[in-house]
């Protein structure tokens, strides 16, 4: 009888401990509730990843940063599967590569929670050649003028400002600034332009991009001059707006002048594509352009040289033209070529993939027994500008580091001037690494000068170091002011075709 209370006061104290837990658990689940929730939300991915330099044992990797909630804390690179290192800013140097090889980078960001972001896409790229030798940079010392087009595009996956050979040029034409809807220079990609960061940017400077790396490649080559190309296929829908009145040419000119000023351009390259008819679909076209075009190019000029007169020195204007008459028709060209520097001839494209057969891109000559009812050559664009007016010393032959490729080609003629269904423009870089000697037949036309590659079924047409050099000696033979070059993006890493351009023009 006397065990039973001690058992009643057990069950007291086991009821009040078991409340007791209860209590504190319910306490923690509340506290828990009215807690900061954590950050599971992560970054996104980086875009963009580029190589903005490569060396034979170096990649300077660049890209645009990521979005996160709270804030991105680092960025995870890797090589390959394996991480490589940190960056808290939007560029890494990788180090320690081994010349002449194939690398894959990726980049990945995190943020202060830990969590982390789905990888950029894959960048790939393969270092420099190991070299024996290191030459310093060299004046042009060739007589002629050699203007590279730059596309501002080209920094996303190929040649980067800082990797251009300028002891091969004389000008770069950087493509493209655009015509905006206040008539107005505007620049076409801001990102590319000014706004992306090198290794070699300082805090200090003005404006980032592409247009800070042409200005550091011109302390490296003091005598190179770059232009702002304004138009092209894609950025001409305003031109003919911008040149309809005076007040408009007026407000045009005046933003040209304060754009080169603004970016150390050193000129205006006008490429209006085109006047009164033709260009990109939605683009505007008058009648009037044919005049409007030449007061534009006047107003221009006047505002140049009033601007050159207070900086002491003289700003450059130029402009590209298409190489048929139907174009010299819709433009007064002798009242152009008085205003100008250089007339760049885009004396290429003279066939493409539009047609129904295939056909040669930039005959230096005229095929005699040509499968088109009618044809033209490089020489005949020449020989248009120079009839109607243009100086010889005036005139720049375009030269393409580009080829057009032609499927389900006929196979007969080694594929010339046969029908085809579909087809694509293709590098030179391209050309080398995928097409030439992989299964293709190289063809030499010995009336038209230029090669051709055919494997049956595809069907190539382009320029290389052997036509190069025939349209090289042409320019000189006909004392043409030089060669203008679309695009140096499109060559080899190793500037297989700018150096065939600049040793035909010594």
């Amino acid at each position: 009888m006397t065990a039973r209370p001690k058992r009643n006061l057990v069950k007291r104290y086991a009821a009040f401990y078991l409340w007791l837990l209860a209590a504190l658990l319910l306490f923690l689940s509340s506290t828990s509730v009215l807690a900061a929730p954590k950050d599971r939300q992560a970054p996104t991915a980086p875009s963009l990843l580029t190589a903005a330099q490569v060396t034979e044992t170096t990649v300077d990797l660049t890209w645009k940063a990521s979005t996160d909630q709270v804030g991105v804390a680092k960025y995870l690179i890797y090589q390959g599967t394996g991480q490589i290192g940190t960056a808290v800013s939007t560029a890494y140097k990788v180090t320690g590569l081994k010349p002449g090889t194939a690398y894959s980078f990726t980049v990945i960001a995190a943020d202060a929670a830990g969590n982390i972001s789905a990888a950029s896409t894959v960048l790939r790229v393969t270092t420099l050649a190991a070299t024996t030798t290191t030459t310093p940079p060299t004046v042009v010392t060739a007589s002629k003028t050699v203007i590279g087009y730059y596309t501002g595009w080209s920094t996303y996956n190929g040649l980067q400002v800082a990797s251009i050979d300028g002891s091969k040029l004389t000008h770069i034409n950087y493509a493209f600034a655009n015509v905006g809807t206040d008539l107005r220079i505007a620049l076409s990609d801001p990102y590319a332009d000014v706004e992306k960061r090198f290794p070699d940017d300082l805090a200090t400077d003005p404006f980032f991009g592409n247009f800070n790396q042409l200005l550091k490649l011109k302390k490296k080559y003091p005598h190179l001059k770059t232009l702002i190309s304004v138009g092209g296929w894609g950025g001409s829908a305003q031109f003919s707006n911008a040149a309809l009145t005076d007040t408009s040419r007026t407000t045009f000119a005046d933003s040209a002048v304060a754009f080169i000023v603004k970016y150390g351009f050193d000129g205006v390259d006008i490429d209006w594509e085109y006047p009164v008819a033709g260009g990109d679909a939605g683009n505007v076209n008058r009648p009037e352009d044919k005049t409007n075009f030449t007061l534009l190019m006047q107003k221009l000029r006047e505002k140049l040289d009033a601007q050159g007169a207070k900086d002491g020195k003289t700003y450059l204007l130029t402009f590209a033209g298409a190489a048929s008459s139907g174009y010299l028709n819709n433009i007064e060209l002798g009242k152009l070529q008085a205003v100008v520097n250089y007339v760049n001839v885009m004396s290429y494209d003279l066939h493409g993939t539009w047609e129904t057969k295939t056909g040669l891109n930039a005959p230096l000559y005229k095929d005699p027994a040509s499968g088109f009812t009618w044809e033209t050559s490089v020489n005949d664009a020449i020989a248009l500008y120079r009839n109607a007016g243009v100086p010889a010393a005036k005139l720049v032959m375009g030269l393409a580091f580009y080829g057009s490729k032609y499927d389900n080609v006929t196979n007969a003629n080694n594929g010339l001037y046969q029908s085809f269904s579909g087809g694509s423009s293709v590098t030179y870089a391209s050309l080398k690494t995928n097409y030439i000697g992989q299964g293709y037949t190289r063809y030499f036309h010995t009336e038209a000068k230029v090669p051709y590659l055919f494997n049956g079924s595809s069907f190539i047409t382009y320029d290389d170091p052997e036509s190069l050099g025939y349209k090289t000696a042409y320019i000189k033979q006909q004392q043409l002011a030089g060669a203008m070059i679309w695009s140096l993006g499109y060559d080899t890493a190793n500037s297989e075709l700018l150096t065939a351009v600049y040793q035909g023009l010594q």
